[in-house]
């Protein structure tokens, strides 16, 4: 046990897990327990613990996205909602608690300052491995008058610039929205017109098409 304790007090901001130590299970488990009633580590949930920062309020929580890869993976995973369009510099407010969209099921959040909400039908987000840029860029479009502060001028300026530095792939969004919510789609086809993308807003497929996919919950 007093290894143990060596070995997390002289680690900082990482995860724990059981399976990380050796010994009998019952001593490690025991060993993390009284870690964390001594306030050296914070259980996030069963067999999984982060070893932060002091602060003067205690230990600081992990980082919402390393968390998010802890728990989810990373396929499929972006900001959702108002973390979204604070990630794609389309707006200055910070959110009491990140927002995560997921494709796979939805885990109980494990803290207050982390919520996930389900994208189980946008398959293709998965399939056109989309990173975080790209699937914030798609949940802002699924709440633009919402969570979009900027102009629009500025909110396409923004937009081209990502494109153009390679953050967000026009080709994958535009494959990637056949599965996403028809006014998703509507405004990722105008907001392409808009930056003279006629061929690629001709290819986003048209809101009554047959094979769009149902509404995801906001």
């Amino acid at each position: 046990m007093a290894e143990i304790r060596d070995i997390v007090l002289s680690s900082k901001d990482r995860f724990w897990k059981p399976k990380d130590f050796e010994g009998p299970p019952s001593a490690v488990a025991k060993a993390l327990s009284r870690l964390t009633a001594t306030g050296d580590l914070r259980r996030i949930r069963r067999g999984l613990y982060w070893r932060g920062s002091a602060t003067p309020l205690g230990m600081a929580p992990p980082p919402a996205m390393r968390l998010t890869r802890e728990l989810v993976g990373t396929r499929g995973v972006g900001p959702a909602k108002g973390s979204a369009a604070l990630v794609l510099g389309l707006s200055t407010h910070v959110p009491r608690a990140d927002t995560v969209a997921v494709t796979s099921r939805v885990p109980a959040s494990p803290t207050d300052t982390l919520r996930f909400v389900s994208r189980s039908g946008s398959s293709k987000r998965l399939e056109e491995r989309l990173n975080t840029s790209e699937i914030a860029f798609l949940e802002v479009l699924l709440n633009w008058d919402r969570y979009v502060e900027v102009s629009t001028p500025d909110a396409l300026d923004r937009i081209s610039r990502l494109i153009d530095e390679g953050f967000i792939r026009v080709d994958r969004i535009v494959n990637a929205s056949e599965t996403e919510p028809a006014r998703s789609r509507d405004r990722l086809r105008g907001l392409l017109r808009s930056m003279s993308r006629d061929d690629d807003a001709n290819r986003v497929l048209p809101s009554r098409h047959p094979n769009a996919a149902a509404p995801a919950a906001a």
